[in-house]
């Protein structure tokens, strides 16, 4: 109750209030950004792109054809550098 014995400021009924803002994941400065700008692929996914085993991955890796990163024990394969193997393969072949 207000002062005066009144029961205070009433809410208006056509008042717009404001939507609530959607929520934001807080920017993260800090952490890294991948170079190439693209996704990482499993050595399995890589496999199931090329059609082929998980042992060619790994053998086109360990000789040089393929850029990989390792994280922890895993390695992880950049997208584009995988369509672009893709690309130069199928131009060797032709």
């Amino acid at each position: 109750m207000g002062t005066d014995g009144s029961p205070g400021p009433q809410p208006q009924a056509n008042a717009q209030q404001p939507a609530p803002a959607a929520r934001q994941e807080p920017a993260q400065p800090d952490a890294p950004q991948p170079r190439h700008g693209g996704r990482l692929l499993t050595v399995a996914e890589v496999a199931v792109i090329m059609r082929s085993s998980k042992l060619a991955v790994y053998r086109l890796v360990h000789n040089g054809h393929l850029p990989a990163v390792r994280v922890g024990r895993a390695l992880r394969v950049p997208e584009e550098a995988v369509h672009e193997y893709l690309r130069d393969s199928l131009r060797s072949v032709s």
